[in-house]
């Protein structure tokens, strides 16, 4: 690899899940690791294969069909884990086993409740198994940041002699500056007598806020793979948001003198899909990818834009991937229009995808004057959630009676498993709570709903609404989404996205009886 070259490691299939209240399907997994081959990621982390079946499953298959980045699976400094790591990878194009173990004496007395030298060695017959099966092992001592330096030393040292060719300083939670952690990277870049075999790399968490600067600053010091995750998603506050340390590197490589080998127009799509399927929004003052990344109020930034871009953005919308046609869409427009647009948004269509997207599109086109990039992309990802969730049961008919003098009742009507239509009513704390308790009488499936959230797609009175509700079951945390220009609509539509998510894992429940 070029001296020049930032390895960019893509972690969101692992430390992204880990926020609380995500849960991906091998499937939405594996759609988000198609994209990131599309971005150009060059390792992908795509779980922890001892964690779970599914998750050891979930590896397995992006292992067997994304070719190109490298596909990595974390591993504890445990024999099993590596075992299952590499049972996971096993199918990929270019493997690497991940494994880790903590290091700090925090980590040592509390945590493991270990001594430093039996950790030391349990690192290096992990790494030195891990090298027994495949070729490309990563080490990472866990909390580096508040590790002693003389151990932190001889910990890579051996660990590179024992067959680590990429050695991993996780700031695992978000506890440096940016010029320590500078520091830290130029001490062991001139203590580690064996660094030169192996490549530095760096994983910061954003407790404090510093998780994209401290990437920066490490690769100023030599380091050469960044890993973080797409939005900033992971443990607690998140990890580096790869767009940010990504666009830092393309915009100031004047200062830093390196690259990367990341398609750069692709990063809106890949920000998109990942907050779809995850259910987590982007702040609309995100860095490079929130809705006001590129949006100027102030007539003084308004002026100077019209004149000359650059005078107040320093990156062009489009190089991020930022839809900019002005082509405008409605009821009256074909479906030439309707793909040339949607190619412009990144989706390539067959004629058969054409055709179901233009129903669609035509029923949207008969409630709004004019059909926005955003309504493309909200109406997008509802046929693609309705696509990757089994559709046990179907959303057909849904009416509520509201007011502020009337008992808020709804009756809906599913289509059930066998294709038989069940209807029934119930009445509600508020229209969507009645909408809610009809669904349950018909389904019976019990859970807890723990998060229900309203966002507008576009402005104006005529906005899609774009609902996202988080279930619980045993444990379990459901995401469901809908989209529509009703929001009771939107929010029937979210509630059976989730409750079949529920359903595809276990049994069905019997229905209950159909209802006039």
């Amino acid at each position: 690899m070029p001296e020049d070259r930032v390895i960019i490691f893509d972690t969101t299939l692992r430390d992204g899940e880990q926020s609380a209240g995500i849960g991906l399907t091998t499937q939405e997994k594996l759609e988000i690791a198609r994209q990131l081959e599309r971005l150009r990621v060059d390792v992908i982390e795509a779980g922890f294969a001892a964690s779970s079946p599914g998750d050891l499953a979930a590896v397995k298959a992006i292992s067997a069909e994304v070719r190109g980045p490298i596909i990595a699976s974390l591993a504890r400094c445990v024999p099993g884990d590596v075992d299952a790591a590499w049972e996971a990878i096993r199918g990929a194009e270019r493997p690497r086993i991940h494994t880790f173990i903590s290091s700090s004496d925090s980590h040592l007395m509390d945590l493991l409740r270990k001594n430093p030298e039996d950790v030391l060695d349990q690192a290096v017959s992990s790494v030195r198994r891990a090298r027994n099966l495949c070729e490309d092992v990563e080490f990472s001592p866990m909390d580096a940041t508040r590790t002693d330096l003389d151990y932190l030393y001889r910990m890579l040292e051996a660990c590179i002699a024992a067959g680590a060719s990429t050695v991993n300083i996780p700031d695992t939670v978000g506890y440096a500056l940016p010029s320590e952690f500078a520091e830290r990277i130029r001490l062991i870049r001139e203590n580690v007598p064996n660094i030169g075999d192996a490549v530095i790399s760096v994983h910061c968490h954003n407790d404090l806020g510093n998780a994209a600067p401290n990437s920066v600053a490490a690769v100023m010091e030599g380091a050469r793979q960044v890993e973080g995750c797409i939005n900033g998603l992971g443990e607690r506050a998140g990890n580096a948001s790869l767009e940010e340390i990504i666009m830092t590197i393309e915009t100031r490589g004047d200062a830093l003198g390196v690259t990367t080998n990341i398609d750069t127009r692709q990063i809106y799509r890949t920000s998109r899909l990942v907050s779809d399927i995850t259910g987590f929004p982007v702040q609309a003052n995100k860095a490079i990818v929130g809705a006001n990344a590129f949006r100027h109020a102030s007539g003084i930034h308004q002026d100077g834009v019209l004149k000359e871009r650059t005078t107040f953005e320093i990156m062009d919308p489009q190089s991020v991937g930022w839809p900019s046609s002005s082509l405008v869409l409605g009821k009256l427009s074909g479906r030439a229009g309707l793909r040339s647009r949607l190619e412009e948004l990144g989706y390539d269509l067959d004629q058969d995808e054409l055709n179901s997207v233009f129903e669609s599109f035509k029923a949207l086109a008969d409630r709004k004057r004019e059909v926005s990039d955003a309504d493309l992309e909200a109406l997008m990802s509802s046929l693609r959630r309705r696509a990757d969730v089994p559709a046990i049961y179907a959303l057909e008919h849904v009416q509520v009676t509201c007011g502020n003098h009337d008992v808020p009742t709804a009756t809906v009507t599913l289509v059930s498993p066998d294709g038989s239509q069940l209807t029934d009513a119930a009445t509600g704390s508020g229209p969507v709570d009645a909408v809610y308790q009809a669904i349950n009488r018909i389904v019976g499936a019990p859970n807890t709903l723990v998060e229900y959230r309203v966002d507008a797609v576009t402005e104006g009175i005529d906005a899609l609404g774009d609902v996202t509700i988080r279930i619980r079951q045993n444990g379990s945390v459901f995401v469901g989404r809908g989209s529509d220009t009703d929001i009771i609509v939107a929010s029937a539509k979210a509630y059976m996205n989730a409750l079949n998510r529920l359903l595809a894992i276990g049994d069905v429940p019997a229905p209950a009886p159909a209802r006039a």
